[in-house]
């Protein structure tokens, strides 16, 4: 999985256009979520599309998210959004500023409001099953 910091430096190098191409290509490169888990318990809330995210705790004590979206471009919001926690324990996760990682990305001026709206739902979940695990 790339880094944040490389992802958003190649952002910032592209046009409108070219940065939904890349949110979409992230959404495609999420490790694919088995349809049993796109269940209810898993659906995040407020998102104006369908976003599923699951929690899977490696051997080690990391986290690591699954998620999906029938949305591509949300899709790839939520790839966005764990790359700033993928694979961290969860002590790590709750301590991480999510909202400040993804500040540079300036998503609400770049995507429409329906779009974005989900984020702080996705990010406070996260933290949630975070501090459930910690």
């Amino acid at each position: 999985m790339a880094k944040i910091d490389d992802i958003r430096d190649e952002y910032e190098s592209l046009e409108a256009d070219d940065r939904y191409r890349l949110l979409i290509d992230l959404g495609r490169a999420l490790d694919p979520m088995p349809k049993p888990l796109k269940t209810d318990a898993t659906l995040v809330r407020g998102c104006s599309a369908s976003v599923w995210v699951y929690p899977t705790r490696q051997d080690d004590g990391r986290l690591h998210f699954l998620a999906d979206s029938n949305a591509a471009i949300t899709k790839g919001i939520i790839a966005l959004v764990l790359l700033t926690v993928q694979d961290r324990t969860p002590g790590e996760i709750v301590g991480t500023d999510i909202e400040g990682a993804l500040a540079p990305f300036d998503l609400g001026r770049q995507l429409s409001s329906n779009r974005t709206q989900g984020i702080p739902n996705m990010i406070a979940l996260i933290r949630e099953t975070a501090a459930r695990f910690a």
